[in-house]
């Protein structure tokens, strides 16, 4: 059978290439963190309602959910390298109208042409790293790496971000996105190998289209459901989803080269790290997103303070590169994973507890077992998804872990966002006449009130209460995330030529 790469770069090159990779996922991670900390900035001059605001959050990784799939088997189909470059220079220009929008409708626009580029870059990266690296062990360092950079990107996010927004406008922060664009389409196009599926198959656009409309109709069911209650639109478009999602897996079992193979969910090592990297996206991403909110909504802090705060919880994501090695040899990749989401468990946990305290160090301290423990999780998972397919098939493959974790992104927080709001408003305590005025968002609120006023006062106090319960249902999906990583992950040791496929396809 032909080969994917026509050449496999000699060591030195090949580490060059990883580094363009972890740039490109940096960047992805870099636009995520950044956001959270513009959002009472844009709040302030857009004044988007509570469910824009959710919108502006999740519609990038929704529009990345759907389309992942797709690009993926595109990026098989007519080469990683080139749809990568393609999806890193559309990302740049999205970058760009997103930092002049006007409006909360162009700002949401601009995030879904954000997720469009995305999408064709986060399946390509990886499966990348799975045709550069054939040896195992050598993969999983790669991948720990890569992994290490979208928790760099995790961690640099709120520095830059809050750095930008003490000195510039909410849209510096995406404005930034566009000369690093330039430098990785630069190195990228001298560095990065090509490879493509020998034989990829017809595409087929009906499946595209379907795996779009299985995500979409669903989330906005999420969406709407909180806003407006059990009615004929929520249950409509929930079946919509459903249903689409349905003609989708028959549609994948009868092709002969289907877009998302179902067969591979029969690999347990696949199946479980899949979906235990969705439920703990799902509890964790979340959460996260609001708490940047917290910080500085509830806590008072700048943006620059707030980024500071996380930051602990990101250099310990970054420092599981150093030993998931010695981890995983010990433990296995499904108890390693296991442990990892334990761990954060028990920081989710600490977090909820610590949001009521009135220090800060309990709640910077509270955040390095989330960070170490999801870091650990989220490496072995990729590991574990590329390292049970043959190279040929990588960009689908990865785009199927890619699609997890966008989804799991969208649905986390669709839901536990509008968890956190009807807390939120259960919980606020302020007379009749003013609650319509206050009961949108804590971030609405507060841009109107003054910051030494009861009412300011009553709606800080029913914000954080609100980020204690979700923070402890957070802990739950992700304890249960854990326990799915045991059972259904396999813990034998790697060895050299672990994981199907490990060796790159004969001639």
């Amino acid at each position: 059978m032909a080969t994917t790469n026509a050449v496999i770069p000699h060591v030195q090159r090949r580490w060059a290439a990883l580094a363009v990779l972890v740039g490109s996922v940096l960047l992805l991670a870099i636009d995520g963190t950044v956001l959270h900390l513009a959002v009472p900035a844009l709040t302030r001059d857009l004044a988007p309602t509570a469910t824009e605001v959710l919108w502006i959050g999740d519609v990038y990784s929704l529009t990345l959910a759907g389309l992942l799939v797709p690009a993926g088997t595109i990026a098989d189909r007519f080469g990683r390298k080139k749809v990568l470059l393609i999806g890193t220079a559309a990302f740049g220009m999205a970058s760009a109208l997103a930092a002049f929008s006007p409006s909360a409708g162009t700002l949401i626009a601009a995030r879904v042409l954000l997720g469009v580029a995305g999408a064709t870059i986060m399946p390509s990266t990886l499966s990348i790293i799975r045709n550069l690296f054939p040896d195992a062990r050598e993969r999983t360092r790669a991948i720990a790496i890569w992994s290490a950079g979208s928790g760099g990107g995790l961690a640099l996010g709120p520095l830059v971000g809050g750095a930008l927004l003490e000195h510039f406008w909410w849209g510096s922060v995406f404005l930034v996105n566009v000369p690093v664009v330039a430098v990785f389409l630069v190195a990228g196009t001298l560095l990065l190998p090509e490879s493509r599926d020998p034989a990829p198959g017809r595409f087929d656009p009906l499946s595209a289209g379907l795996s779009i409309a299985t995500v979409t109709p669903l989330v906005y069911a999420v969406k709407h459901a909180t806003g407006s209650g059990l009615d004929g639109w929520t249950l409509g478009t929930a079946l919509v989803g459903l249903a689409a999602g349905t003609l989708f897996v028959r549609r994948q079992r009868r092709l002969a080269t289907p877009m998302l193979d179902i067969g591979l969910f029969r690999n347990s090592a696949f199946s479980g790290a899949v979906l235990a990297d969705f439920i703990a996206v799902f509890a964790l991403t979340g959460l996260l997103f609001f708490f940047s909110q917290y910080l500085q909504l509830v806590r008072g802090l700048d943006p620059l303070a707030a980024g500071l705060t996380e930051l602990p919880a990101m250099i310990a994501a970054m420092l599981v590169v150093a030993v998931v090695g010695v981890v995983v040899t010990r433990l296995g990749t499904g108890r390693a994973v296991a442990t990892g989401l334990a761990l954060a468990t028990t920081g989710l946990v600490l977090v909820s507890l610590a949001e009521g305290a009135q220090g800060y160090l309990w709640l910077v301290l509270a955040l390095v077992p989330v960070g170490l423990g999801v870091g650990l999780a989220m490496t072995l998972t990729a590991d574990a998804v590329v390292s049970a397919l043959p190279p040929r098939r990588a960009g689908a493959g990865s785009a199927i872990h890619e699609t997890a974790y966008e989804l799991g992104t969208a649905l986390g927080i669709a839901v536990l966002g509008s968890v956190l709001t009807l807390f939120y408003r259960a919980g606020l305590d302020v007379p009749d006449a003013v609650r319509p005025e206050l009961a949108d968002s804590a971030a609405s609120a507060l841009a109107v009130l003054d910051p030494t006023s009861e009412l300011a006062e009553a709606v800080r106090t029913a914000f954080t209460s609100a980020m204690q319960t979700t923070a402890l249902i957070g802990a739950v999906i992700t304890a249960a995330a854990a326990l799915v990583a045991w059972r259904a992950i396999p813990s034998g040791r790697k060895g050299p030529s672990a994981g199907g496929g490990s060796a790159p396809e004969e001639e």
